[in-house]
């Protein structure tokens, strides 16, 4: 038998559950992977919590929310974000999800402020036992009109590819660039130098990355497996200044190494 809860553990359990399950509409399996719990669990603190399990009776039936906004027209913040989603980003029927590591506070939140900028509704943070944050937001609205652009919910079975307008303007190219490199990307010292590197499991998608890059007058690497990276020094330069990476973790790590390297 489940030991008592507090009140206070209650009426924390009641609100996580009420906030994904009634109002965020998410599936009792979508529930347990973030909240990082079996699907037996989530169902018994339903009936627990006496939420009831019908999907009629959610407020949000069928995830039709009034606050989500369409974008009319292609722009840099739509094409930083599919840059982040075509990286750690997922979407199923109800869900946009993209999931960060632990150290990566500031950076979920400054997803957030992306999503909302672009669909006008408000995302939510969880954090998991681990400690990793995921920024998501239920919208079957939204979800359609990310399928349009070519991304699955399964990035690797499909070997997604970025959509052809990314490439049509020099700021597109470089918001996506830099959505995908601050999700998928890493930096790393180098004996005499910086390398960046770009990974995913989606050839096409690696393709396309380079040949931006290309266009912009970077000198990429080769493919090697599932990574190319840039190691010309210039280039790295440029591209933290260019580009201007907004997680954190990346910038921090650049700048000290090139601390080091000027002490040295």
């Amino acid at each position: 038998m489940p030991r008592k809860w507090s009140k206070d553990e209650e009426s924390e359990h009641r609100n996580k559950l009420q906030e994904l399950y009634v109002y965020e509409n998410l599936t009792i399996s979508e529930i347990a992977r973030v909240l990082t719990i079996s699907e037996k669990t989530v169902f018994q603190r339903l009936k627990r919590l006496n939420i009831p399990t019908s999907p009629e009776k959610k407020l949000r039936y069928r995830n039709q929310r009034n606050d989500i906004s369409i974008p009319s027209k292609y722009s840099p913040e739509l094409a930083e974000l599919l840059g982040i989603l075509y990286g750690d980003g997922h979407i199923n029927t109800y869900q946009v999800t993209v999931t960060l590591g632990n150290k990566e506070d500031s950076y979920a939140l400054y997803v957030q402020n992306l999503i909302f900028t672009i669909f006008k509704g408000t995302p939510k943070i969880s954090i998991r036992k681990n400690g990793y944050k995921v920024v998501y937001l239920g919208s079957t609205k939204a979800v359609q009109y990310l399928h349009s652009f070519g991304l699955t919910n399964n990035k690797v079975r499909d070997q997604i590819d970025a959509p052809k307008w990314i490439t049509s303007k020099e700021i597109y190219q470089k918001r996506f660039l830099r959505g995908f490199f601050d999700t998928d990307g890493s930096v790393y010292k180098l004996k005499y130098g910086i390398q960046i590197s770009f990974t995913n499991h989606s050839s096409p998608l690696l393709y396309s990355l380079q040949e931006m890059l290309l266009r912009l007058e970077y000198s990429p690497s080769s493919l090697s497996n599932v990574t190319f990276y840039v190691t010309r020094q210039k280039d790295v330069r440029r591209f933290f200044k260019e580009i201007q990476p907004k997680n954190k973790k990346h910038v921090e790590r650049y700048n000290k190494i090139v601390a080091a390297r000027v002490g040295t």
